[in-house]
């Protein structure tokens, strides 16, 4: 493997996931653009080449098998391994989301993007991994799908979409999981939560930049080897699961 730190950010294309490649490339990481759209992708990678990040495109749609093991193999050839994973990829959904009107096909697109999305890519990419010296996998989580801040009597989480706040649920319990079955490797693997952003997953209305949303997924990806597996993070440390 090249001495030079890889990294695959999916979603990289847009909003948070960009600014992660980029704060990451500023590093003087080399950066995996994953993202589906051709041309949205393309356009990332321009982006950052011209601030002399060296980025690369990663054709990735994460709820496709072949997609991602494609993406696992293009990643071998063209950068010798991977030393960190960022699954940053989500979707919110369609519609208000309210648990008593609930559409069981918005939860199954839900999760099969934000849940079986993260576990496709990582598996794909475990391998490459465990090779690394200094292996993270961040999983782009959110404080709504806390149980102690949800059932936090007077804590107003707002109207999340029930789908997407139950998939973040899910995507922390996966990272328990991985991080007790991983423990006896190298790998570091935690949930970031980046707060209220701006993004077009919730049309904007985030108070916080993509830039800031990314600051917490950049701590993560480069902690130390002694630093902590399993957690729940944001900029303020430790977020309640």
């Amino acid at each position: 493997m090249s001495e030079q730190t890889t990294a695959l950010v999916t979603g990289a294309n847009k909003g948070i996931g960009y600014e992660i490649a980029a704060g990451l490339g500023a590093l003087g990481w080399r950066i995996g653009v994953g993202a589906r759209d051709r041309q949205r992708r393309d356009t990332a990678v321009e982006k950052l080449r011209a601030t002399g990040t060296d980025a690369f495109a990663v054709p990735l749609d994460v709820t496709d098998d072949e997609s991602v093991a494609a993406a696992a193999e293009l990643i071998a050839d063209h950068a010798g391994g991977l030393d960190v994973l960022i699954n940053n990829a989500g979707i919110t959904g369609d519609g208000a989301q309210r648990p008593t009107t609930l559409d069981p096909a918005t939860v199954r697109i839900v999760v099969e993007t934000n849940v079986i999305g993260a576990i496709r890519v990582t598996n794909a990419m475990l391998p490459m991994l465990r090779a690394s010296a200094s292996p993270r996998i961040v999983n782009m989580s959110s404080s709504t799908g806390s149980f102690a801040l949800n059932t936090t009597p007077g804590m107003d989480m707002g109207p999340v979409p029930a789908a997407y706040l139950a998939s973040k649920t899910f995507l922390n319990a996966l990272t328990i999981q991985y991080a007790k079955e991983l423990s006896d490797t190298a790998i570091l693997i935690n949930s970031a939560c980046p707060g209220f952003t701006a993004t077009d997953l919730n049309d904007f209305r985030g108070v916080r930049t993509p830039q800031q949303g990314a600051a917490i997924a950049i701590h993560l990806a480069t902690l130390p080897d002694d630093g902590p597996t399993g957690g729940f993070f944001d900029d303020a440390g430790t977020v309640p699961w």
